[in-house]
């Protein structure tokens, strides 16, 4: 019980938002993150996550049955529901992937922005056990335990400055990350990507789909990037 009461205490507290250093540090962190052909392979499981997280709770918030995800090592991802196989609940999953991580990242921001960074950690370590009992391959339960693992680490032994800029920096990068996935579509045309098959489900041409998603994750990027940086004091 007061394991239970010490995470709660945690976890709602409120905090003093970083420096103005401190914010434009860790998003210039995310954004080389993202851009660096070096570095972007392995952070984008991270995206690949949040991505199959967002089908899956868009598929049981929209009354889909979930039966299951898989990761795979080559960062694509597979969320699997038994519903209907058209109509909106059908649509609203297959669109939630690419915008799930800047919409994340939008409510990352709002909370960082009001003091809850340490709170922004907690939903996200809650979210990732949350997707582990859905998890059905090997790759996905070890990504999966590595993420949930390095949060744990983070919530409960981090400095309040460490456990700060940590969310800054994971905001930083759902928000700046969620535009990449998208424009990647653009090159490599796949007639089993999620835009194709809502070009299936609504008879609107993929390409159209493509700019809609592409252009709502960068929305997302722009407002929680502006909650960001007009959070701190000068």
């Amino acid at each position: 019980m007061e394991l239970l009461t010490e995470i709660w205490r945690r976890a709602t507290g409120t905090q003093p938002a970083p420096s103005s250093t401190v914010v434009l540090a860790t998003a210039v962190v995310a954004a080389l993150v993202v851009a660096l052909p070096q570095l972007w392979p392995l952070a984008r499981h991270a995206i690949t996550l949040v991505h199959e997280g967002s089908h899956a709770t868009v598929a049981v918030l929209t009354g889909r049955r979930l039966a299951g995800i898989r990761l795979h090592s080559d960062t694509s991802g597979l969320t699997v529901s038994v519903g209907r196989p058209r109509g909106p609940g059908m649509v609203a999953t297959a669109a939630a992937g690419y915008i799930g991580p800047g919409v994340l990242g939008l409510a990352a921001a709002w909370l960082t922005s009001r003091g809850h960074a340490v709170g922004v950690l907690w939903i996200l370590l809650l979210l990732v056990a949350l997707m582990l009992v859905q998890i059905r391959n090997w790759f996905g339960l070890w990504s999966v335990l590595v993420t949930g693992a390095a949060l744990v680490a983070v919530t409960w032994w981090g400095s309040a400055q460490v456990q700060a800029a940590s969310a800054y920096a994971i905001t930083w990068f759902l928000l700046l990350g969620a535009p990449r996935p998208v424009l990647e579509l653009l090159g490599r045309r796949s007639p089993g990507s999620d835009p194709a098959l809502l070009a299936r489900l609504t008879h609107v041409p993929t390409m159209v789909w493509i700019l809609l998603l592409g252009a709502i994750t960068v929305a997302t990027a722009v407002v929680g990037g502006s909650l960001l940086i007009a959070a701190p004091l000068p």
